[in-house]
């Protein structure tokens, strides 16, 4: 860091305390963590005493300060940031509030001013809790310190205060080298010091806590850097229900709320994102022992049948493979235990084994060399401070000394947060083995990091295809010509014809029945909602009797051929999100789209293999494989489809608003697939 322009502010020699009683905090927390550099303080009134000298001002300071915690009024803090980047100060803190996040005109006014008068300086903040760097022993850090200076730890990235603090209670030995809380992001934001601490040797992986992401694009280079830099992401960004309330013409624009494509986002980019703090923790000690896991095959083993039960139960939620152990495994196993333990995964060895040292030192070698990405002990112990813990330790240290060398990633899990010890996690992580708390967030973690490494595996740098500023308006284009301008691109579509309603029975005779009639307009984007569809027509009769009733919606009529060996219907759209641009939507189709709400969100570039990825994560694609003895869909066709979609999206990034096919019905394997609704959304400028 000593190269890196935030290397002043982050690790600095002199600090500048601006403010009173919560400067006092600050000043307690550098002489807890053992801050040695200068320390300065600054009020207007409080007068110097034996042992602190205050200063009136930042001009009056000895020496431009690397680092500044500025707990000042609202109303004074842009004047002392002016003052601060006279004297070529380093950075500061924001502590102070009332900022824009008021969503008042006084607050974004003071915030203006603020990015003004600091100039180039960098700081954190205004609204944040302040920053610990636990690696240098430095503390801008308004209340009580937990934690010491590891040799490697996590960064945590906080939009939140509170969720700063609480994360140092861990009792979890999540170790933390960096603590930053960024609240407004006025100027650095969580992507600026993701960056910056990439290029610290000593962060292992970075943890954050978002509500929102200052700049997308500069997001997704400082996540790429980080995967480059080998240092994975875990996250938790709340607001998911709220994101996901989106008003939208389209179903496309409905399933893919931005919450739906932040997700995107974090499986392309290959970011962990979690649901709690708990398993944030826990998936960044994953994270940190070993970096992601590079497979999913994953066992549990333990002397708890009970335990091993409720894992078979939990793990059906999670994308981890308990794969049976194979026959050399097995053979290897049985050789060591004999004929009364059976052999499954999860894997209850009995605790017959547990004082036999000889057996369970080779039971524990046959599971390490077994062919897992993963193997987790599953043991819980009693508090060490009240019983003693020797008899449980004699079984652990054989499993830590089994795990040195193993090709398999090693874990302890308790079921219980609150049964591992703190001396026992710390020797667990000592010998590389993960401390796993709690079976459900283990189980979410281990999963995660899987997740983690097959992104990494394929990975592909995202492209962000953002339209050019919106248009004046928007004008959709009827079915005939969204389908026309689809086929364009490759996308297969039925014979059709449009006709006066007075031409429907000649023009189904000549494409062959059934056919589907529809009314054509662009002002119907919906027409089955009010009744502008008719399927299954079967004669030149009932052609004629339905281009009269749906020529009271429209003088122009769609005539198509109707397709009648469909195995599963698939909706495939683009919307254009805020910030990420444009994003494909894969779902179950037809009515199913509304029922199901089955659908996953893509982030360009596409390709056949994420798209048939993106399919097997459908609850449709059961009915693609050949569900209860149907024939299987014709899947390559789907994808190329997809791709045609992707195909017409890409050429049109500046002008296409919203885009749904819906439903493209997919055939018999080798038969293809049709679209058979289309509705595409133009912007135009005035």
């Amino acid at each position: 860091m000593t190269d890196h322009p935030l290397s002043r502010l982050l690790a600095p020699r002199s600090i500048a305390l601006v403010g009173g009683t919560w400067t006092d905090a600050v000043a307690a927390a550098s002489r807890q963590i053992g801050y040695s550099g200068e320390l300065w303080r600054i009020h207007p009134t409080r007068a110097s005493d034996a042992t602190t000298t205050y200063y009136r001002s930042v001009d009056e300071l000895p020496a431009a300060p690397d680092a500044t915690f500025l707990a000042a009024p609202a109303a004074d803090v842009p004047g002392v940031a002016a003052a601060l980047a006279r004297r070529g100060a380093g950075g500061f803190v924001c502590f102070a509030s009332g900022f824009d996040e008021t969503g008042t005109d006084t607050g974004r006014a003071l915030s203006k001013a603020l990015a003004e008068a600091a100039g180039p300086l960098p700081f954190t903040g205004p609204n944040c809790y302040g920053l610990v760097n636990f690696f240098d022993r430095v503390a801008l850090w308004p209340d009580q310190l937990v934690g010491g200076p590891p040799k490697r730890g996590v960064a945590l990235l906080c939009q939140s205060g509170t969720i700063s603090l609480t994360m140092t209670f861990n009792g979890r030995s999540l170790p933390i080298g960096y603590l930053i809380s960024v609240g407004n992001q006025g100027r650095l934001a969580v992507e600026d010091l993701i960056e910056a601490l990439c290029d610290d040797p000593r962060v292992s992986a970075f943890g954050l806590y978002l509500e929102g992401v200052k700049d997308v694009a500069r997001f997704a280079r400082a996540a790429d850097k980080a995967r480059a830099a080998g240092k994975p992401i875990a996250l938790i960004k709340a607001g998911r229900t709220a994101a996901a309330a989106k008003a939208a013409t389209t179903h496309t624009g409905a399933l893919a709320g931005s919450d739906a494509v932040f997700d995107a986002f974090c499986r392309q980019a290959g970011i962990a994102r979690c649901e709690t703090l708990s398993t944030l923790c826990e998936t960044l000690k994953v994270l940190h022992a070993g970096g992601p896991l590079p497979g999913r095959r994953a066992l549990v083993f333990g002397p708890s049948g009970g335990d091993m039960a409720m894992i078979a139960d939990l793990a059906r939620h999670e994308r981890l493979d308990f794969a049976p152990f194979s026959d050399e495994a097995t053979r290897r196993l049985r050789g060591v235990l004999g004929e009364r333990v059976t052999i499954a995964n999860p894997f209850d060895v009995h605790t017959y084994t547990w004082f036999d040292r000889e057996r369970l030192r080779a039971t524990f070698e046959a599971v390490l060399h077994a062919g897992y990405d993963v193997a987790a002990y599953m043991l819980d112990c009693p508090p060490d401070d009240r019983a003693d813990v020797a008899t449980f330790m004699m079984p652990i240290q054989q499993y830590i000394e089994a795990s040195q060398g193993a090709p398999t990633r090693a874990a302890l899990l308790a079921a219980l947060p609150e049964t591992m010890f703190e001396s026992l996690r710390e020797r667990l992580l000592e010998g590389g083995v993960i401390p796993l708390q709690g079976q459900r967030e283990a189980l979410e973690a281990l999963s995660l990091a899987a997740d983690v490494g097959a992104a990494w595996r394929d990975y592909t740098p995202l492209e962000l295809r953002r339209p050019a500023p919106a248009k004046a308006t928007i004008r959709t284009l009827d079915e005939r010509a969204g389908k026309a301008a689809l086929a364009a691109y490759g996308l297969a579509v039925p014979a059709s014809r449009v006709v006066t309603p007075a031409g429907a029975a000649d023009a189904a005779a000549a494409i062959g029945f059934p056919v589907v009639i529809k009314a054509l307009s662009a002002d119907l984007a919906h027409k089955s909602d009010v009744g502008g569809v008719i399927l299954n027509i079967r004669s030149t009769a009932e052609a004629q009797a339905a281009a009269r009733r749906l020529s009271a919606l429209s003088d122009q009529l769609l005539v198509e051929q109707m397709v009648t060996d469909g195995v599963a219907e698939v909706l495939v759209g683009i919307t254009v999100d805020a910030q990420f641009g444009q994003v494909l939507v894969i779902g179950s189709g037809g009515v199913m789209t509304e029922l199901w709400h089955d659908s996953t969100s893509l982030l360009p570039p596409f390709s056949a293999r994420g798209v048939e990825a993106a399919i097997g994560r459908l609850g449709v694609s059961r009915l693609l494989a050949g569900f209860r003895g149907k024939p299987a869909g014709d899947v390559p066709a789907l994808i190329e489809a997809i791709l045609a979609v992707a195909r017409y999206a890409a050429a049109h990034v500046d002008t296409l608003a919203e885009l749904d096919v819906n439903p493209i019905i997919v055939r018999p394997s080798g038969h293809g697939v049709v679209a058979v609704d289309a509705l595409v959304r133009i912007g135009e400028s005035a």
